[in-house]
């Protein structure tokens, strides 16, 4: 893995981020991204796409500031934050959802406001020197009433223990950790509320998860805890949900980078065969111009929306909800339209559009899901125009 370059104080524009890092302005930090997404991590998209867990390549992200420009000690640029997710999806969209998760979780540590998560903690894993993800996908949907909560803790001095599993968790392995929440057992067995915290893996046992059709880079493990200590030192909120009420645009709002550069991969592959092929790929819907008009006018209003990342308006909350809900249809619709641009050639297990068929995918189904999304705005909607009622004024 890359080491980190050694910190110094820059110049910074007015308004840019706090004047930390080798030099993590916006265009320096996108243009170190960019070289590294179209070098190294294009290179070995297909051996990541196979299983190969590109922690090197994240490892030179974190160095490069793409792993941290999005904290407050940095000046809380979500915009960028998603540009550079945006240059690892395009090339490679398991590292993009590597980066979201590796994203989140500092956004876990930050925001915790724990003294032992923010310090020595926190500057490591925003710089890449280790890592850590998120086990959230369960907890969101049992948040949003679509299953139960798997993790279950219990009151002990000193702190909780937790026991329980959790099907898949992304981004983990020996020697890192991931954020993660359990519903607290009171009187009954009934759940009192919940609480948030930092596992760290080594305490846990991992299992390997069946093989997907794709994404197998993304190191993606069962997760078993069974009477698992969380202290003082690893608790990011307790209770659990106003945290989560507070971080959740932010959450699903980050996760638009990948999606948008899954279609600016897929565009590319259009044009590549534009030359040969052109006279007969204008009979097929979603060219490469009517894509590309709805992705830039699709990423100007994320990166609207990421001016404010933590609204609580719930109007906000919908937007958002809505973008990342048409980020993963236009992922969908310009991946497959690219195969069909490239036809047998892109239908080679080599090829960059069937992987990113399968890449746009996940996009569509990792939490939120599209059907998730919809769920969430249909929800919102009622509460904030609830049904009329009959009688008489």
């Amino acid at each position: 893995m890359a080491s980190a370059p050694a910190l110094r104080l820059v110049e910074a524009p007015l308004g840019a981020a706090p004047a930390v890092g080798p030099d993590w302005t916006d265009e320096a930090v996108l243009a170190r991204t960019t070289a590294i997404a179209e070098g190294p991590l294009s290179a070995a998209a297909t051996s990541i796409d196979h299983g190969d867990y590109p922690l090197d390549i994240m490892g030179q992200f974190g160095a490069a500031g793409a792993l941290g420009v999005h904290l407050d000690r940095h000046g809380g640029r979500f915009g960028l934050s998603l540009a550079a997710m945006q240059a690892a999806s395009r090339a490679c969209g398991a590292t993009g959802f590597l980066m979201w998760c590796h994203d989140v979780c500092g956004l876990y540590l930050e925001q915790s406001g724990n003294p032992a998560l923010t310090g020595a903690v926190l500057d490591d894993h925003l710089t890449g020197r280790t890592f850590g993800g998120t086990a959230l996908s369960n907890p969101m949907k049992a948040f949003a009433g679509i299953e139960p909560i798997l993790l279950r803790a219990r009151r002990v001095p000193g702190g909780y223990r937790v026991s329980g599993m959790l099907p898949w968790v992304s981004h983990i392995g020996p020697g890192q950790y991931c954020g993660a929440i359990a519903g607290v057992v009171g009187a009954g067995e009934a759940i009192s509320h919940e609480i948030m915290f930092l596992l760290a893996c080594d305490r846990a046992e991992l299992r390997p998860c069946p093989q997907f059709s794709g994404m197998e880079g993304t190191s993606t493990w069962g997760l078993r805890l069974d009477e698992y200590f969380v202290g003082q030192d690893d608790l990011i909120a307790d209770p659990a949900r106003p945290f989560i009420g507070r971080i959740r645009a932010a959450f699903i709002l980050l996760q638009c980078g990948m999606g948008l550069g899954v279609t600016e991969g897929s565009l590319d592959s259009m044009h590549a065969v534009e030359e040969p092929l052109g006279h007969v790929n204008q009979f097929l819907h979603d060219r490469p111009d009517a894509v590309a008009a709805e992705l830039a006018e699709l990423r100007a209003r994320v990166m609207r929306l990421a001016e404010t990342p933590f609204e609580g308006a719930t109007d906000y909350l919908i937007d958002v909800l809505d973008a990342r809900a048409q980020v993963a249809e236009l992922a969908l619709r310009a991946s497959q339209s690219a195969l069909l641009h490239q036809g047998a050639r892109g239908y080679l297990m080599s090829a960059a559009p069937q992987r990113r068929i399968r890449e746009a995918h996940f996009v569509a189904i990792v939490t939120p899901a599209i059907k998730h999304l919809r769920w969430e705005m249909a929800r919102l909607s009622r509460d904030i125009l609830p049904a009329a009622t009959g009688g008489r004024a």
